[in-house]
C-alpha cells in the first residue's frame, strides 16, 4: 500500500499540471469548452491518476522481475540461439502492450489497420533486442551500432521521399518515440541487468543503458520499410473526436473495448513466461504470486489509462490545439508551445529518476538540477519547434537529420556513459502525456492553419522531437562534465607541480 500510495502521487504529479493549463485556458477567451467536455476531461484526469499508479506498480512488481529473471535464466543456459529467439518474441510482446503504442495506432486508423502498425513496430523492438544482447555478449561499442543504423535510417528515409510516402516519415520516427514507454523500458533494462550480470561483465551497470535506445531505432526502420512497400495513395482522415451521447455511455463504451484488447495483448505476455516458467526458469512460487499480482494491477492500471486518453484527454488536447491555433498569433503560439513543453518535463516522474542516476554516476559532476533544466530547455524547444514547422509547412528532415548528425558526433567525445544514458532518455521524455495531449494538441493546431490533408505530414513529429533533444542536451551536458574533470585533474597538478617546486627550493 506504501509503494501504491507513491504511484498515485508520483502519477497526480505527472497529470496536474496539463490539467491545470487546460482549466486556465478553459478560462480564457481563447478556448471555449462547454461543461460535457470538461466533466469528461475531469473523469479522464481521474482515470489517467490512477491508471498510471497501478500501471508503474505492476512494472514494478511484474515487468522488472519478469526482464530481469528472463535474462538471468536464460544466460545461465548457455545457448545463445535460444537467448535471442526468447528476447525477439518477448520484446515484441511487450511492445503489443505498450499503451503509448496504442494510443498512437488510434490516431493513423484512417491511414493503415492499427494492428498493422502495432505488429511492425512490434517486430523492429524484437529484432533490436536481439542486437542489444548480441551488444552485450560480445561486448561491441553503442557509438558504432548507432552510427551504422543511423545511416541506414537516415538513407531509408530518403528512398521513402523517392518513392513518394514521404508523409508516412513523420510517423516513422514517432514510432520510434512511443515504443520507449512505462512497460518496455523497466523490462529492457532489467534484461540487459540479469544478462550482463551472468555473463560476468563488470559494467552490468552501465548495460543497462543503451539498450532501450537500440530499441528505439528499429521500430523506425521497419516503419520506413512499410512506407517504402506500400502501394495506393495516403488519405489521411482527423478521428472523430466528438463526444456523442452521454458521458457515461461513451466511457463504458470504450471502457468494454479497451478490456479486451489489453487482455489479449498482456495475454500473449503472459502465456510466454509460464512457457519459460516450466522449461527454464523454475522461479519460486512466491515469486510467481507476486509477478501475478504485478500483472493484474498492470491490467487494470492500462486499462484505466487507455479509456482516460481516449475519451477524456485525446479529444481535449485536439479542441485546444485547433481553438488556440485560430485565436493567437504565430509567435504566441509557439511561446505557448514552449511553456507546455517545460511543464510536461517536470511533471515526468520518470525524469527525476534519471536526473538521480546520472548525478550518482558522473559523480556529482552533473547535478540533477543541470539536468532537469537541460531536459526543460531541450523538450520546451523541440515542442516550440514543432509548431514552428506546422506554420511553415517544412518536412521534419530538417530537424532530424542535423539532430541526429549533431548527437552521433557528440558521442565521439563524450565518455559512453554518457551516450548511452543520453539516447534512453527520449524514451523517459515522451512519456503518456506527449502521445496522449500533446500529439492531439498538435493535430487540431494543424487542422486550424493547414487543413486536415497536412496532418500526417506536419503534426506527427512532435513525439520524434521530444525524444531526440534529451539526445543532445544530456551529452552537452557529459562533455561539460568531461572538461570539468580534465580541467580540476589539471589544477590538482599544477598544485602538486608547484609543491614539489617549493620543497626543492627549500631542500637547496
Amino acid at each position: 500500500m506504501k509503494e501504491l500510495r507513491e504511484k498515485l502521487q508520483e502519477a497526480l504529479v505527472s497529470t496536474l499540471p496539463i490539467t491545470a493549463i487546460v482549466y486556465l485556458l478553459a478560462l480564457t477567451p481563447w478556448v471555449d469548452l462547454n461543461a460535457t467536455q470538461l466533466i469528461s476531461f475531469s473523469v479522464g484526469a481521474v482515470l489517467l491518476v490512477v491508471g498510471i499508479g497501478l500501471f508503474n506498480l505492476g512494472a514494478d512488481l511484474a515487468m522488472t522481475p519478469m526482464g530481469s529473471q528472463m535474462g538471468a535464466g536464460l544466460s545461465r543456459q548457455r545457448k545463445l540461439g535460444l537467448l535471442l529467439a526468447v528476447c525477439f518474441v518477448m520484446g515484441m510482446l511487450i511492445t503489443i502492450a505498450e499503451p503509448d503504442l496504442q494510443v498512437l495506432a488510434k490516431q493513423v486508423s484512417s491511414v493503415m489497420n492499427g494492428t498493422v502498425l502495432v505488429y511492425t513496430v512490434g517486430i523492429g523492438v524484437g529484432g533490436f533486442l536481439l542486437l542489444a544482447v548480441l551488444k552485450i555478449v560480445f561486448r561491441k561499442s553503442l557509438s558504432m551500432i548507432l552510427m551504422l543504423f543511423y545511416m541506414l535510417m537516415f538513407a531509408l528515409a530518403l528512398m521513402l521521399t523517392v518513392n513518394g510516402n514521404q508523409d508516412l516519415m513523420p510517423l516513422a520516427f514517432d514510432s520510434g518515440g512511443v515504443t520507449t514507454g512505462p512497460i518496455t523500458v523497466p523490462f529492457i533494462m532489467a534484461l540487459g541487468v540479469g544478462i550482463s550480470g551472468v555473463l560476468g561483465d563488470r559494467h552490468s551497470k552501465d548495460n543497462a543503458f543503451g539498450l532501450v535506445s537500440l530499441c528505439s531505432i528499429g521500430p523506425i526502420l521497419a516503419v520506413l520499410i512499410l512506407g517504402i512497400t506500400a502501394r495506393g495513395e495516403l488519405t489521411y482522415a482527423v478521428p472523430d473526436y466528438q463526444l456523442t451521447g452521454s458521458i457515461a455511455q461513451a466511457y463504458w463504451h470504450t471502457l468494454g473495448h479497451t478490456c479486451k484488447e489489453v487482455a489479449i495483448a498482456l495475454g500473449m505476455i503472459v502465456v510466454f513466461f509460464v512457457v519459460c516458467q516450466i522449461f527454464f526458469l523454475k522461479l519460486s512460487r512466491r515469486r510467481l504470486i507476486k509477478i501475478a499480482l504485478g500483472v493484474g494491477f498492470t491490467y487494470i492500471g492500462l486499462v484505466m489509462f487507455l479509456t482516460g486518453v481516449n475519451v477524456g484527454f485525446m479529444p481535449i488536447g485536439y479542441e485546444v490545439g485547433h481553438s488556440l491555433a485560430a485565436a493567437l498569433p504565430s509567435w504566441a503560439l509557439t511561446l505557448l508551445g514552449l511553456v507546455i513543453g517545460v511543464l510536461v518535463v517536470l511533471a515526468e516522474p520518470a525524469i527525476h529518476i534519471l536526473n538521480a542516476q546520472v548525478e550518482e554516476i558522473t559523480g556529482g559532476l552533473v547535478s540533477k538540477r543541470s539536468m532537469m533544466t537541460g531536459l526543460c530547455v531541450g523538450v520546451g524547444a523541440s515542442i516550440a519547434l514543432s509548431v514552428i514547422r506546422i506554420i511553415f509547412d517544412f518536412s521534419i528532415v530538417y530537424y532530424v537529420i542535423p539532430g541526429y548528425f549533431i548527437s552521433l558526433a557528440l558521442s565521439l567525445f563524450v565518455p559512453p556513459v554518457y551516450t548511452a544514458i543520453a539516447f534512453d532518455s527520449g524514451g523517459v521524455a515522451s512519456g503518456p502525456m506527449t502521445s496522449g495531449f500533446i500529439l492531439p494538441l498538435a493535430t487540431g493546431i494543424c487542422v486550424a492553419l493547414q487543413g486536415p490533408e497536412a496532418v500526417l505530414r506536419d503534426a506527427f513529429g512532435v513525439v520524434a522531437l521530444v525524444a531526440m533533444t534529451p539526445l543532445i542536451t544530456i551529452q552537452l551536458l557529459g562533455f561539460k562534465g568531461l572538461v570539468m574533470s580534465l580541467v580540476r585533474e589539471k589544477r590538482a597538478m599544477k598544485r602538486i607541480l608547484d609543491a614539489d617546486d617549493g620543497q626543492i627550493i627549500n631542500f637547496m
